[in-house]
């Protein structure tokens, strides 16, 4: 993929801090992210839509079934990670999703009553939800090092917020015509897209001062290790426990605002409500696509890690006091837009960079433990959190709200102390990951 004399090889030395040496790579890595993510920006309407036919408990129920299902998703990826080529590792990974998706679109023309399929669908959606980034960035993590990701990450960030345009004009403007089935045959076909450029992005090899790909396990070795080398290493890493600690507290904050919309728009038709949560993603990744292309490494190199990876907390901190004085829908969308905006631009990437310090074996085993079972852990204690308020106690937006604000105080320090962790300056990777992952690599061995 040659880029040079091109109109984004302009576009990308004047706006951003990218090194001509890292063009190819970083324009490959924005491609790959702009395919998957509007995949799974097409399917996520589709699953968003019908939550609204169940109510809270069947929800938080669903949302439990996912933490499960996650979690054993999460011990299969291992025993992959562990046994496949790493060549093969991510590529495969997407491939099964593709096929998967074309099976639920199989299953919908076979039987009327949609009940059980749907459900099966809404929790398989939020398994590939978090599973096809994390898998993402941990390939991103590999090929690029500390230094490039504080400088690289926010605009290859952009591209998922890209993937967040494309995605969603699909089913917002034409899911009445096309109907949800069909918008997954369309997914499965762009997830398989993804492929070639991973394999394209394995055979790049960067500068020697730049290089990634060989500081490590050649690329097609295996890994090694046991299946569940991953929530071992978790489990046993304080580093890697507060990164977990962070995204519980972000997960907190995400399912307050989800419920809240979930039955603020009970009362629409289903493909309305499939144009309007897709017409908030347009929204979200309209303001996401420029803070991290322009804004997201220049922050980081000027304010550093703690600042950058608290700003979004503490901004949603501020949303959630001023939504418990005025509760209205208006202020819930304005706090879902800022919240994953944020998260896109500058959170996301922030914390994905907290993986650059990690050596092969975390990226590809504890962090997935981190990104989906610590996230779905949080999604179901949270759901049930938030249905013992509503349901159980019956308070209403205003004072749901002052307990997400408490939530994002603590996840706003948490973040401030991640910030100061990863600037520490430690030689290299090892000593964060520390006894915990050198035991397993000599496992390995």
């Amino acid at each position: 993929m040659n880029v040079s004399d091109s109109p984004i090889r302009t576009f990308l030395k004047s706006a951003s801090m990218i090194k001509e040496r890292e063009l190819n790579a970083v324009v490959s890595s924005f491609l790959f992210v702009v395919v998957l993510m509007s995949a799974y920006y097409i399917l996520r309407p589709v699953r968003d839509a019908m939550a609204s036919d169940w109510t809270d408990a069947e929800v938080s129920w669903l949302w439990t079934l996912n933490f499960f299902i996650s979690t054993g998703v999460v011990a299969l990826y291992g025993a992959a990670v562990s046994r496949f080529r790493f060549r093969l590792l991510v590529p495969a990974t997407y491939g099964i999703f593709a096929l998967s998706f074309v099976s639920f679109y199989a299953l919908g023309l076979f039987y009327a009553d949609r009940t059980l399929i749907d459900k099966s669908f809404y929790v398989w959606v939020s398994v590939f939800s978090l599973f096809h980034i994390s898998v993402f960035w941990s390939f991103m993590s590999e090929l690029f090092s500390k230094e490039q990701s504080g400088r690289l990450f926010g605009i290859i960030a952009a591209g998922a917020s890209v993937g967040g345009l494309v995605g969603p004009s699909v089913p917002a403007f034409f899911s009445a015509s096309l109907g949800t089935d069909n918008l997954m045959l369309i997914a499965s076909a762009m997830l398989l897209l993804t492929i070639p450029i991973i394999f394209h992005l394995q055979t790049l090899k960067l500068t020697a001062s730049d290089e990634r790909l060989s500081a490590t396990t050649p690329p097609k070795e295996t890994i090694g290790g046991t299946p569940l080398a991953g929530f071992r290493l978790f489990f046993s890493n304080p580093y890697l426990l507060c990164i977990g600690l962070f995204i519980f507290l972000y997960t907190g904050i995400s399912s307050f605002v989800y419920f809240e919309l979930k039955n603020l728009l009970s009362e629409l038709t289903r493909p309305e409500r499939t144009a309007i949560w897709a017409q908030m993603d347009l929204a979200v990744n309209i303001l996401s696509i420029s803070t991290g292309l322009l804004v997201t490494g220049r922050i980081v190199s000027k304010f550093g890690m703690p600042i950058t990876i608290a700003l979004i907390p503490v901004a949603i901190c501020m949303g959630l006091i001023v939504l418990a004085i005025s509760p209205f829908l208006g202020a819930v969308v304005v706090v879902q837009i800022v919240r994953r905006a944020g998260n896109y631009a500058v959170t996301r990437p922030a914390r994905e960079m907290l993986f650059t310090r990690v050596d092969r074996e975390t990226r590809f085993k504890a962090k997935p433990v981190i990104d989906i079972v610590a996230y779905r852990g949080s999604d179901m204690l949270m759901a049930w959190l938030f249905t013992a308020l509503t349901q159980g106690l019956g308070l209403g937006l205003a004072a749901v709200a002052m307990v997400g604000a408490a939530i994002a105080a603590l996840w706003s320090l948490v973040g401030i102390y991640l910030g100061r962790w990863f600037e520490r300056d430690d030689p290299e990777p090892d000593t964060i990951t520390g006894s915990a992952a050198s035991g397993s690599q000599k496992s390995a061995q």
